[in-house]
């Protein structure tokens, strides 16, 4: 099997943190989203990870080479922005007759038996994973007949479906979908100047090519501050790892605590990642995602997300409050 990632975009929702990084490698649980998504494709048997990127794409080969060198990679750069199905169309050089192909997409985080493939796309030519929502307006669905796709509808007015595509898909024959891709971009089918696979699928719908959409346990957002929260406190539950250095603190689990960071007089949790480098003295944190090479110094954090290097030091109050006061501080 191959796997295409394309890692590719700006990742606008995320910044400030994608201002100097690729979006896929914002950390998230103790480790980077690409990380993530690569420990997941483990349980398959992967020949080549093909990496659609940008002018991040440097960073991300740094990354791979580190993290998981044993791992066959090629990369192939993005340089116009026209569209999902564009960027995967560019891994058509490392995609051969005869191979099986996944394509991920990197704002989600999945979770999934990926080692179902075989057995879920015995009657069929591919898979595109989906999840049920409730909010079905804001996503392309797919609809079913059965349990085989008939169509798409991107963002409908009515619950015509609630199975959201999520950015995962699996084709038997790889290089008949890069062919399918390549005819919808020769045919011109763009949506606002973008080639998108909800079209390509469709083509090949009519051409014969039969999908289901098999349904992932869980769909783990990582495209904006708010949702990698969420992910970071779902990836948290049922873990609490302290590897770091913890004087004289109260940790509220889950928390992930890397070796190298160091903690004092604080109280930690829940649902708190700290990395590497990082001194927390004096603060309350809850909620948040603290990344590399920090100093929180004096303060009460809720709900936030710092990037690395950040240095944010406040300073203890001293008061003098007599019976019966009521007292509100909103900074």
């Amino acid at each position: 099997m191959k796997v295409i990632l394309p890692v590719a975009g700006k990742g606008t929702r995320l910044r400030p943190h994608t201002h100097t990084k690729a979006k896929s490698l914002v950390n998230v649980a103790g480790k980077t989203v690409l990380a993530h998504i690569i420990e997941r494709l483990q349980t398959v048997d992967v020949e080549e990870y093909i990496f659609i990127t940008d002018d991040n794409g440097q960073q991300i080969s740094d990354f791979m080479a580190q993290k998981f060198p044993d791992l066959k990679c090629s990369y192939y750069v993005q340089h116009d922005r026209l569209g999902p199905a564009h960027a995967v169309a560019l891994g058509a050089p490392s995609v051969q007759a005869g191979d099986d192909l996944l394509v991920v997409f990197n704002d989600t985080i999945f979770v999934t038996d990926l080692a179902q493939i075989k057995g879920l796309c015995s009657d069929a030519d591919g898979l595109i994973y989906s999840k049920e929502v409730e909010d079905y307006q804001r996503f392309g669905v797919n609809v079913l007949d059965g349990d085989m796709i008939v169509d798409m509808v991107e963002k409908p007015d009515t619950p015509i479906s609630r199975l959201a595509q999520v950015g995962l898909y699996y084709l038997k024959d790889g290089a008949g979908f890069i062919e399918a891709i390549e005819a919808t971009i020769a045919a011109g089918e763009t949506v606002k100047g973008e080639y998108y696979l909800p079209s390509v699928f469709m083509r090949m719908i009519e051409n014969g090519f039969k999908f289901k959409a098999p349904e992932i346990d869980a769909w783990l957002d990582c495209g904006k501050p708010e949702t990698l929260l969420e992910t970071n406190r779902f990836l948290l539950a049922g873990r609490h790892h302290v590897h770091g250095d913890v004087q004289e603190s109260v940790l509220i689990e889950p928390v992930h605590v890397e070796e190298g960071a160091v903690i004092r007089n604080s109280i930690i949790g829940p649902n708190v990642s700290i990395a590497a480098g990082s001194e927390i003295e004096n603060s309350v944190i809850s909620d948040s995602i603290i990344n590399t090479d920090n100093i929180v110094k004096c303060l009460i954090l809720d709900h936030s997300l710092l990037g690395d290097s950040v240095s944010l030091i406040g300073s203890p109050r001293r008061m003098n409050i007599g019976d019966h006061s009521h007292i509100v501080m909103d900074q």
